[in-house]
């Protein structure tokens, strides 16, 4: 078993936290996505639609896309549970990694992309709706951040998904400096929260 990787990527690192939360270890294969390897045949005949990470199990099953890698290994290693271990957590900690996949990661990356032309040799770009999901990003950040002035975590008092989510998401766009909220006061102290567990220097 290993995983499929490219060091750097948010949906990777998203993995490796998890897995260091959970104590687990899982050697690493890495590829050039620069280089376009995650377009050649060969790995895309395990992930056909060319992103990383993926998992290889030892029986040659291929699991893809990063929540439902980390779903693999909770259901391996229940705890810590990182997924919610009631109905009602369960339900409020899908629902913000949700909002932070489709409001800050998904946006945020398409900023990225066209705002830096980094797949131009393989995809359209365009600045403007760079700058439209910039913004979009910007403005969900404000409303995360409302929501940390009373709670500790995205779905209350407990580290889960969700907060690898959304803070994976803003260290990587810090990292290409996005013109983002960063510096909001509530946001600080939870990334500062964040920084200081063990499973955060995770890569």
């Amino acid at each position: 078993m290993h995983i499929i990787e490219a060091k750097g990527t948010p949906n990777g690192r998203r993995v490796r936290v998890f897995l260091a939360e959970k104590g687990i270890e899982v050697p690493a294969v890495n590829i050039d996505l620069r280089a376009g390897e995650n377009l050649g045949a060969e790995y895309r005949a395990k992930n056909p639609f060319g992103r990383v990470p993926t998992l290889e199990l030892d029986d040659g099953t291929c699991i893809a896309e990063s929540v439902a890698i980390c779903r693999y290994f909770d259901l391996l290693k229940p705890e810590p549970s990182l997924f919610g271990s009631d109905a009602r957590t369960a339900a409020v900690i899908e629902m913000w990694n949700r909002r932070a996949e489709l409001n800050v990661l998904m946006p945020g990356a398409q900023a990225f992309r066209n705002l830096t032309g980094f797949f131009k040799d393989r995809e359209r770009i365009s600045a403007e709706w760079g700058e439209i999901s910039e913004a979009a990003t910007a403005e969900a950040i404000g409303l995360f951040d409302a929501h940390l002035a009373n709670h500790a975590f995205l779905a209350g008092d407990t580290f889960s998904i969700a907060d690898i989510t959304f803070g994976v998401s803003l260290d990587f766009f810090q990292a290409l400096k996005l013109k983002l909220p960063f510096e909001l006061p509530h946001l600080s102290r939870y990334r500062a929260d964040l920084a200081s567990r063990p499973s955060w220097a995770a890569r």
